[in-house]
This record gives structure tokens, sequence and C-alpha cells, in this order.
């Protein structure tokens, strides 16, 4: 049996509307909120008491989606400092495809994205950087060169 596709990245966040405006900054679309409890949730996640807010967020070509959440119960867990360095085990970026990388870093600035790096070229046919975004996480850009 082969998997069917990749339904969504979850990311866990403390400050909802910061993250959801990053990444609409990035470019995706708001698909849905929602406010998940009960026996489903409690079941999938091992946990008791859940309660979690999450939005749904999309690219604009409607295959890769974001799930940002909120937990309200039982609290997040701080995992640490968020500036670790990007190989640190378990640790994990999202990368995507954009028009104009410079201009995309500089939209996400105003929003606490910062380089991870610095904006690097390979060879003459991409250019490719990591930033941290909301809660610390990576995020990757790359941009086609033709």
């Amino acid at each position: 049996m082969a998997i069917q596709r990749m339904d969504n990245v979850g990311i866990v966040v403390e400050d909802m509307d910061a993250a959801v405006a990053f990444f609409v900054e990035l470019g995706m679309e708001v698909e849905g909120r929602a406010r998940v409890e009960g026996p489903v949730a409690d079941g999938c996640t091992g946990l008791k008491g859940v309660r979690c807010d999450i939005v749904m967020v999309r690219t604009p070509d409607g295959h890769g989606r974001l799930e940002l959440a909120k937990y309200l119960s039982p609290a997040a867990i701080d995992p640490g400092p968020r500036d670790r360095p990007h190989n640190i085990l378990g640790t994990h970026r999202v990368m995507f495809a954009v028009d104009d990388l410079e201009d995309t870093v500089a939209r996400l600035r105003p929003h606490g994205a910062e380089l991870v790096g610095e904006i690097a070229r390979f060879e003459d046919s991409v250019l490719l950087c990591y930033l941290r975004g909301p809660e610390g996480v990576i995020v990757g850009l790359a941009q086609e060169l033709n």
C-alpha cells in the first residue's frame, strides 16, 4: 500500500496571530480555523484533556498545507532555546519555492524573520536561504534562476 499524498505539516505555536501573519505574508492563504478537543484529539495525540486552536494555511497552488496549533490544554512544552542550529536531531525545516527570494526575506523581516546564515547561490540554478520564523521554526526559501 502506498501513501496518497502528504496532507500537512503541523507546527505548534504560542502566538497564533503572529504565526498566521508570518505565513500569510509569505503568500499562504488561511483555509480554515477550528477548535479541536475531545476523545478523538486525546486519542490521536496521546494526551489527556486536549483543547487546541488550529489554523490551516495552504500554498496558493493548493498542494501544500501547514496546520498551526496553539495548545490551550495541556499547555505546550517549551523545548528550550528557539535559536537552535539546523543540525539538531529531530529539527526540520519547511521549504518554499518563491519568485523573488530577496523581496520575500525583506517582507518577512517585520514579522520577526531572521536569516540563519546567508543567501547562497548554487551554481546558476538557484538562490537558497534558511530563516527563522515564528516559534523558532526554520523556513527555507528557494528561487529558481532561469
